[in-house]
């Protein structure tokens, strides 16, 4: 007698187990009543099987063909009842044509990850490499986090501070003092002390599955991983080595409940993700996943069927093709409906904008549709808005007016002009105001700028005052790898040294770069570790290194408490002078938003000698009061007089920071010190200093 469904459509039987036509709409694997609905596509595919596993088994326990009459256009989708998903992996099985030159491989003896997997099994532990025959495949999850009712509205890109981590090197290190160190719990242990920080925004290092045993080796006796994470295995599921804990079945859990920690206290989060290319790579790479169901389709080929390399990993993902786009949408809804996720920072962003041949295009489809998601309505999108195929679209990145970027002219112009180099100053200018050259006022705005002098990528803000070069020779690879322009100075000793008059230069470059991020128009992002002087040794590509290169050592918080102290200030007056970060009601005194002063106040000095900048922001306070902020930087190597401008009568300029004061830079109360300031002031060598306009 047969079997019947809810809507009195006979059940079929395959291979043992009662199916039916699934959820055609709703990709991937998705837990019903009584019953797993399984859904994937493929444009080329002639057949497809589903494979079931039991829970660490390596080979199927059943194989289920999906039927050719449950195919719907592309589309195969079958739901398979009675299944013990507390015991299940699962994977597919595709056969269709194989002629390369047309970048058709099917081959149905290879085991193929689902695309939409939302979970992925096999390396939830972190450096274990997976046995001899190791085969990718999913789990069905569940989806019933609490989350609290924890959200809060989106906080505007002009209030942001943004801290970059990696999630395992934040807290790895036994000096961290977490009880799961290396872990999301690690970060929700920290999470007080980034409160304290000021930092209200996270943004994690890639967390999407992939595996850190992919291209392995030893160099001088230590094992160098895929430690960054820049090659996604799978673009749905979190990593599981980062979980403190075994989720079986509940993978993302961890992830989940440091999210809603986070915004607990009042922060929000972003995820650094990779749509520029898998971890398959090229043809000598895996087979695991988007090879098996439509190679032609979800890569850049050349005529020949080979991989275009714009990311410099060995494939591109053809992310302007109309599969692939909705892919990748699904992936962003996906995270930020299931994962509450605030935004999204595109590693390599420039090929999202390639066509199929990887010839740019002028209005990209994927950005676009992207910009003007409903879902997506309130997610920070903000590109790295170039690629390793040479496209640099720093302020041209495709945009209406959704879009942020990573401003790396603004790292490139501070870094030369802060460590003194002739030439400089009328480009500092343009970055310290909001880069007005890159995201005019009247289109886009400061608000498109993410300003950051240091990142995961290159010398930490330590190094960049200790190195005058790279010293990646622990990478293995001759010390060739990395950028060579780190715009970077050793203040006259390279490296580690004991030397107080070059430690004492170097804490006051990284405060006077310090300041100013947190004195310039636009958004500020800065790297773990930076507040407290964490060293890479010099290594400026540290992508391979899990180890004391990439851990952050917070010992060095204490032995370092005067950069920390300093950090938590500028990100206090930054906070507390909106002045500083957006336009305000226009200040009472008369004098603009705006101005650049040279030595002598009002006169704009930009000429190729010029080491001095002086900016003012005037305004006012939402409650009315003046707001009136000048930020002084001397990046000359003698003292200069200053001449600041004057102010009506009832006000004084009161002096909130000097770098110049060594120790001192900063008075013991977010209110100044008491000395009033006189018209004329001495700049110290290589300072900066950050005065307030007070009323009498």
């Amino acid at each position: 007698m047969p079997q019947y469904t809810d809507d009195f459509r006979p059940l079929d039987t395959i291979s043992g187990f009662s199916v039916r036509p699934g959820l055609y709409e709703e990709f991937g694997a998705r837990l019903i009543p009584g019953g797993v609905s399984f859904t994937l596509h493929s444009q080329e595919a002639a057949s497809c099987e589903l494979l079931l596993f039991h829970h660490n088994e390596s080979e199927p326990y059943a194989k289920i063909p999906i039927p050719d009459r449950y195919r719907i256009g592309n589309v195969y989708s079958i739901i398979v009842f009675g299944l013990d998903t507390r015991d299940l992996e699962y994977a597919f099985s595709i056969d269709g044509p194989y002629d390369p030159k047309k970048g058709l491989i099917f081959d149905k003896t290879k085991y193929l990850l689902d695309i939409y997997a939302k979970a992925v099994t096999g390396q939830g532990t972190w450096g274990s490499k997976p046995e001899s025959g190791f085969r990718y495949k999913a789990r069905v999850v569940s989806d019933n986090f609490n989350w609290d009712d924890c959200c809060h509205p989106p906080i505007p890109m002009e209030d942001l501070i943004i801290y970059e981590l990696h999630v395992r090197g934040f807290t790895r290190d036994a000096s961290s003092g977490v009880t799961a160190p290396g872990t999301f719990q690690g970060i929700i242990e920290k999470l007080p002390y980034l409160e304290d920080l000021g930092v209200n925004a996270i943004e994690l290092m890639p967390i999407f599955e992939f595996d850190e045993m992919r291209n392995q080796r030893s160099v001088n006796g230590k094992m160098l991983l895929d430690y960054w994470g820049y090659n996604p295995v799978s673009f749905f599921a979190p990593n599981t080595s980062y979980a403190s804990k075994s989720e079986h079945n509940h993978e993302g859990r961890e992830l989940k409940t440091l999210i809603r920690t986070i915004k607990e206290h009042g922060m929000e989060v972003y995820l650094d993700v990779v749509f520029n290319h898998t971890a398959e790579g090229n043809e000598k790479g895996g087979f695991f996943s988007f090879k098996g169901f439509d190679n032609q389709i979800y890569y850049m080929l050349t005529p020949e069927g080979f991989y275009y390399n714009f990311s410099g990993c060995g494939n591109t993902l053809n992310c302007n093709h109309p599969i692939v786009q909705q892919l990748i949408l699904d992936c962003l809804r996906y995270w930020t409906i299931h994962y509450h996720v605030d935004g999204f920072r595109f590693d390599l962003a420039s090929i999202l904008g390639r066509s199929e041949d990887g010839t740019p295009l002028h209005k990209p489809p994927l950005l676009e549709s992207l910009s003007y998601d409903p879902v997506l309505a309130s997610a920070k999108l903000i590109a790295e808005a170039w690629d390793a195929g040479g496209l640099y679209q720093v302020g041209s990145f495709s945009s209406w007016n959704r879009w942020a970027e990573w401003n790396g002219k603004y790292r490139d112009d501070m870094r030369r002009f802060l460590k003194g180099d002739d030439n400089t100053a009328a480009a500092a200018v343009k970055r310290i105001t909001g880069s007005p050259d890159l995201y005019p006022p009247a289109t886009r705005g400061f608000n498109s700028s993410v300003n950051f002098l240091t990142c995961h990528d290159g010398f930490t803000l330590y190094d960049l005052y200790s190195y005058n070069e790279k010293h990646n020779e622990a990478n293995g690879w001759n010390n060739t790898d990395g950028d060579d322009n780190n715009n970077s100075w050793n203040c006259g000793i390279e490296g580690e040294t004991d030397d107080p008059d070059i430690l004492a230069l170097r804490f006051r470059m990284i405060k006077n770069a310090c300041a100013v991020l947190m004195c310039s128009r636009g958004t500020p992002m800065f790297f773990a570790g930076d507040e407290f002087g964490n060293t890479q040794y010099g290594n400026n590509n540290a992508y391979c290194q899990d180890n004391h290169i990439s851990w952050l050592d917070w010992s060095l918080l204490e032995k370092n408490r005067e950069i920390h102290a300093f950090f938590r200030r500028m990100i206090a007056i930054r906070r507390n002078h909106p002045v500083i970060r957006r336009e305000t009601v226009p200040s009472s005194t008369g004098f603009p938003p705006v101005s650049v002063h040279g030595t002598e106040a009002w006169k704009n000095e930009t000429a190729a000698y010029t080491h001095y900048i002086g900016i003012m922001y005037a305004g006012k306070h939402d409650d009315g009061t003046e707001d009136i902020i000048y930020l002084a930087v001397n990046t000359y190597w003698e003292p200069l007089t200053i001449g600041l401008p004057h102010l009506p009568e009832g006000f004084f300029w009161k002096l909130l920071a000097d770098t110049g004061r060594g120790s001192g830079s900063i008075p013991d109360t977010l209110d100044g010190w008491n000395e009033v300031i006189s018209y004329s002031i001495l700049a110290a060598p290589r300072s900066l200093m950050i005065l307030q306009a007070i009323s009498l």
